[in-house]
């Protein structure tokens, strides 16, 4: 596994050196590990890593500072992944992060999530490969709503766009659904379909399908 240096934004000193231990354990070193936007920003221009993981909460108000902070980011180097760390279930701010860049690599994760490392070290190095991920209570949350266009698909394509949303492939939601491959693909090509997305790359085509499915529960 290639290392993939990394720069860490939390305010909080234990969680930040905690963090800092289970991030180099699995592949991911820490070249800096700050405290506020103004130095997550500095340490990127500095060290040019291939992933930032930052709290959405940072100081000086403890609002978004450090989604603000990650938005700018993967504008200004769009092949940087970006892994934000919340607390809560807040939905703009994923949609916000989601739609920065091209929507590839980028991940929004609950803290609780960190307690598992092994899944956790996993969500980073597929969202430093490329992938979309949403925290999974997030989605949880998300499905007890509906908005169209949502309301155009069936149960099992919204299973489908869950699994999406989740960032896993075709193969790993035929697995976990127990149907085949293709059953899958059809499923993804109906929501596709359904979700007015134009034809474009696959992977993108995957992402916009994510953020229709966020803005569409957010409103």
């Amino acid at each position: 596994m290639t290392p993939v240096p990394t720069v860490l934004a939390e305010d909080g000193v234990l969680l930040r050196e905690g963090l800092v231990g289970v991030l180099e354990r699995f592949g991911f070193p820490v070249v800096a590990a700050v405290g506020d936007v103004e130095e997550l920003v500095e340490a990127v221009a500095e060290h040019r890593p291939g992933l930032v993981v930052t709290d959405i909460r940072m100081p000086p108000d403890f609002s978004d500072e450090g989604l603000r902070a990650a938005v700018r980011l993967r504008r200004e180097h769009p092949d940087l992944a970006v892994v934000a760390l919340s607390q809560y279930v807040e939905l703009s701010y994923a949609t916000d992060l989601l739609d920065s860049g091209d929507g590839k690599g980028v991940g929004y994760l609950l803290k609780q999530r960190v307690g598992d490392v092994r899944e956790f070290a996993s969500v980073l190095r597929n969202v430093v490969e490329g992938a979309t991920f949403v925290d999974p209570e997030v989605v949880r949350q998300l499905l007890r709503r509906s908005a169209d266009p949502l309301q155009r698909l069936t149960v099992r394509e919204r299973q489908v766009l869950e699994l999406m949303a989740e960032g896993h492939s075709n193969s790993a939601i035929a697995r976990r659904l127990v149907v085949g491959d293709a059953a899958v693909g059809k499923h993804v090509g109906n929501i596709l379909a359904k979700l007015d997305l134009p034809p474009d790359d696959g992977v993108h085509r995957r992402v916009q399908a994510v953020l229709a499915y966020l803005r569409g529960q957010a409103g």
